[in-house]
This record gives C-alpha cells, sequence and structure tokens, in this order.
C-alpha cells in the first residue's frame, strides 16, 4: 500500500509519499529520476508493509544495514 497524497498541481508523473517511518512528505517521480535514484546506498526492498523512506530514513537505513 502507498501512502500517497493526489495534488492538482504536481507534475504529471510524480507522486507526493509519506515515509513510511518518519511521516516526512517528498516527492517520487515515475519517469526514473527519482532523487533516491542520486543516493550511493542502494538497499534490498522495504520490509513488509513499508513504501518508499525519505532520503534522510533512506541514509539512517543504510548506515544501520552497514554495521556488522
Amino acid at each position: 500500500m502507498t501512502n500517497s497524497k493526489e495534488s492538482s498541481l504536481q507534475a504529471p508523473g510524480t507522486r507526493r509519499l509519506l515515509c513510511a517511518r518518519c511521516g516526512t512528505e517528498f516527492g517520487c517521480d515515475l519517469s526514473g529520476t527519482c532523487w533516491c535514484a542520486e543516493e550511493t546506498a542502494r538497499l534490498p526492498m522495504p520490509v513488509k508493509g513499508e513504501d518508499c523512506l525519505c532520503r534522510e530514513c533512506l541514509r539512517k537505513a543504510a548506515t544501520t544495514a552497514a554495521k556488522p
């Protein structure tokens, strides 16, 4: 399930999401140029029930996953 917010002012192909961990609203560009593609951290798919993470939570999750 995606926690998206609809907006009549957003660009076509862009969806507004709420971070699955902290609730911060952010945008995702469905054309494949989403900001997360620019991140050096690559994680497995989100845990069951989670959707995308905001930049800060993605970085925190990557740091946690990198620890032994």
